[in-house]
């Protein structure tokens, strides 16, 4: 067998799993280890809570937490919190705040809030049958989870609508609940993942208690219950605009009306070259990821329902947008945003928890 192999890793403590690391994989006679521990926080309990957050963990990988001032945002001045070990992009942002302080500054519009679960599941029986059934499946979904929703709906949230979606076009007997949410101020995922588990388990039983059932439709399977991070009605604005001649004069003696003119096909371009768009988004995603991270959030659902949605009308396409009229320069972004401000890392890790928010 490899040496490198190793057998019962997770119950290892952290001196004996560097050790094992230094034997099997350092190159560096040690100094592996050394720099493992030396990233340790003096807090044991702090450390502890770092720990909490991922598995056979070793030490703790520093990333540089910086601030973004003067973000004028529908009326009030905030400065805002950036984790991203890319260089000059916390500058540029804090440029990109101090010029459009001059000119209105930000504006923003929730355009949604509804997140997405699905429960799929295989049944073999007549279609009309079970269309014609859903109404009473509906409610005795909705009656068994309450137990689960109950908090959620006196916070304003709770379950919105559910949808029986056909697949047998595609795989024989395929079905789909998918299932619209309302989560308030938090993310969601656990919410929503025990409410469609809790789903899943109440259809196998309808199918099985429900009377005029034969043995065949009582033949119904669970393939999955999970939400999705692709999140179409949970999407923000965020937008400028001026008149052209209050962009300014700039190097190479641009003038404004170049300038817009210039950044709006660029823009354009973004729009009609995949290739350019993904370079684009990537550029667009340097920020919104940053500020993810530093507020605990899931920066990874985040850039997946981003670039889904840029993709939505069947090519990649920029997530911003940028017109002229009327002498009005506006350019805009459209992105879902399923993020918390309660719940999960946001309350755990001490920086999010503290300061992690724009203030």
């Amino acid at each position: 067998m490899d040496k490198r192999a190793v057998s019962g890793f997770s119950k290892l403590c952290k001196l004996e799993k560097l050790q094992w690391l230094s034997d099997n994989f350092d190159s560096q006679n040690g100094d592996l280890a050394h720099i493992c521990t030396s990233f340790y926080t003096k807090d044991e309990p702090l450390q502890k809570v770092f720990d909490g957050f991922s598995e056979n963990t070793v030490s703790n990988f520093i990333m540089p937490y910086g601030l973004a001032p003067n973000f004028l945002i529908d009326g009030e001045i905030l400065c805002v919190p950036m984790v991203i070990e890319e260089s000059s992009v916390v500058a540029a942002a804090a440029s990109a705040a101090k010029y459009w302080m001059e000119r209105g500054g930000f504006k923003t519009t929730i355009l949604g809030t509804t997140k997405v679960g699905q429960v799929h599941f295989k049944w073999f029986g007549d279609m009309n049958k079970l269309n014609s059934l859903f109404p009473e499946i509906k409610v005795y979904l909705t009656e068994n989870a309450v137990h689960i929703t109950e908090n959620m709906e006196r916070r304003g949230g709770g379950i919105l609508k559910i949808e029986l979606l056909d697949f047998t076009h595609a795989e024989e007997g395929l079905y789909q609940l998918l299932v619209h949410f309302e989560t308030c101020d938090s993310m969601g995922a656990n919410f929503i993942n025990s409410v469609l588990e809790n789903f899943a388990s109440s259809l196998e039983a309808f199918f099985v208690n429900y009377p005029t059932m034969d043995d065949k439709d009582r033949d119904l399977h669970i393939i999955m219950s999970i939400l999705s991070n692709y999140t179409p009605e949970c999407v923000v604005r965020s937008e400028v605009s001026c008149k052209i001649e209050e962009l300014g004069t700039f190097a190479n003696g641009i003038v404004a009306e170049q300038l817009a003119e210039k950044f709006r096909t660029a823009v354009k371009i973004a729009h009609i070259d995949p290739y350019r768009a993904t370079t684009h988004n990537k550029g667009i995603f340097n920020g919104i990821d940053a500020v993810i991270l530093a507020t605990g959030n899931d920066f990874r659902a985040t850039e997946a329902a981003g670039h889904t949605y840029a993709a939505k009308d069947g090519q990649y396409r920029s997530l911003s947008y940028c017109e002229i009229n009327d002498g009005i320069f506006r350019f805009w972004l459209d992105v879902p945003l399923a993020i918390g401000t309660v719940g999960g890392l946001t309350s755990l890790h001490p920086l999010a928890k503290n300061i992690g928010h724009p203030w």
